[in-house]
């Protein structure tokens, strides 16, 4: 990661920590949701958020693994407030359990952070029969996202705190197809590509941000709403792509030359963790972050009439 130490005007870089990002921050009153959060950058996610005093709750889709990984994080912070309920967001019946148990629980909610996702894989179909990227990164997210924000709403208001809904693209969403959103062919099979695929799922996070911005500043509500691109991280989102065993000597090599260039979890949980805690983000909806700093997402995103579609076509497809 000597690559990418070139500190932006945050004064953090593409090789900051999650830790370091949120060094000193009080988060202790505040309580997160965390989807995606028994792997990965998820699980980092989780454990920063944590070590600062949030309470956080883990939707994950492998219960057991999401026991694992809050007994590990206790384990390491025994004052951590840590909780995990089942979501898978593939399943927009999942999402609604979700989301209506944990409205009934009574507790607030200051942080949503979208993180779930799966990467190119072959084409396939959710249990709601959408193909299956657009599906679990950004579907499922826009419904979860709905569903809570009257908790999150009334959390901004009563405490006086600034709400922050963080959806985790990545700078593939700069990659869809040619039209961006192929909202006359989402379930086409004989034209999926999975990669442009992935693409337009991440563009999606990003329009999706957007619109909440215009929608929360038009409402006059204290919650922002922004996006990002976490950087190019070894986790299992790339589970599909296997096509070379685990001991074959070129993936061995490609795997070694990869750790100078990709980041670790620590720091590919670290533009989440500053976008949802570090102060200096205060204010701050609809913008893009990479490497702990502001950048330009694409053209695309900046369609506002395309994101206000893109509303609209999801909202039908979730009724």
């Amino acid at each position: 990661m000597w690559l990418f130490n070139r500190k932006g005007s945050s004064g953090f870089s593409s090789s900051s920590t999650a830790e370091e990002v949120t060094h000193g921050v009080d988060a202790s009153g505040l309580t997160a949701i965390v989807t995606g959060a028994s792997s990965g950058i998820g699980t980092e996610t989780a454990r920063v958020l944590a070590l600062r005093g949030a309470h956080v709750i883990m939707g994950v889709r492998n219960m057991a693994a999401g026991r694992d990984v809050k007994e590990a994080i206790v384990k390491e912070i025994p004052l951590a407030k840590i909780d995990a309920m089942e979501l898978d967001l593939s399943s927009l019946a999942s999402v609604r359990k979700f989301a209506s148990d944990f409205n009934s629980s009574g507790h607030p909610l200051n942080l949503l952070i979208n993180n779930a996702g799966i990467m190119a894989p072959p084409f396939m179909l959710s249990k709601d029969n959408m193909e299956l990227q657009f599906a679990t990164n950004y579907l499922g997210h826009f419904l979860l996202a709905n569903l809570l924000l009257d908790t999150m709403k009334k959390t901004a208001r009563e405490s006086n705190r600034e709400g922050r809904v963080i959806n985790v693209s990545s700078d593939f969403h700069r990659y869809p197809y040619p039209e961006g959103i192929r909202f006359d062919k989402i379930n086409d099979q004989s034209g999926y590509k999975k990669f442009q695929a992935y693409g337009q799922s991440k563009l999606a996070n990003v329009l999706h941000a957007n619109e909440l911005t215009r929608r929360f500043k038009e409402d006059g509500v204290n919650i922002s709403a922004n996006s990002l691109h976490p950087g190019v991280i070894a986790t299992n989102l790339f589970r599909h792509n296997t096509s070379l065993a685990e001991d074959n000597p070129i993936r061995v090599f490609l795997e070694s030359a990869a750790r100078l260039v990709l980041k670790n979890v620590q720091q590919g949980a670290a533009t989440t963790c500053y976008v949802a805690l570090n102060p200096q983000v205060k204010g701050i909806s609809g913008e893009y972050f990479s490497g702990c700093n502001l950048t330009k997402a694409s053209s695309m995103t900046k369609d506002a009439e395309l994101a206000k579609k893109l509303w609209d076509f999801s909202m039908n497809l979730v009724k």
